[in-house]
């Protein structure tokens, strides 16, 4: 998209983006996506991303979140654990190696920048 927009994030119909499977520690988790914009360059990123309930890891890019629906547990490797739920912003530092315990299917709005 080159023009602002407004998306209803609860109800945004989201594609499947499977997981590695080096990265599911337990659980069948499953993840949904939808970039809604990217710079011209890639390095910024802004979307919708949703995972259903269990166990994973990720290293993370420079990353801004706010939960809109379910929750989990992120522990930061060296670093501290969020426990975030609906209404929560959160911030990722790149290279951040995190695991995710996701108890209730969790749908979040992003900004990334790589």
């Amino acid at each position: 998209m080159t023009h602002s927009f407004a998306v209803h994030v609860p109800d945004a119909e989201l594609e499947p983006e499977p997981l590695a499977p080096e990265q599911i520690v337990s659980g069948t988790p499953e993840v949904t996506g939808k970039v809604l914009w990217e710079s011209a360059d890639g390095r910024q990123i802004r979307g919708i991303w949703q995972i259903t309930p269990g166990v994973v890891t990720d290293t993370e890019a420079d990353e801004l979140f706010v939960v809109v629906s379910g929750s989990a547990t992120v522990e930061v490797e060296g670093g501290p654990t969020l426990e975030v739920g609906p209404g929560d912003m959160a911030v990722l530092r790149a290279g951040d190696r995190t695991t995710w315990t996701v108890h209730e299917t969790l749908r979040k709005a992003y900004a990334i920048t790589l």
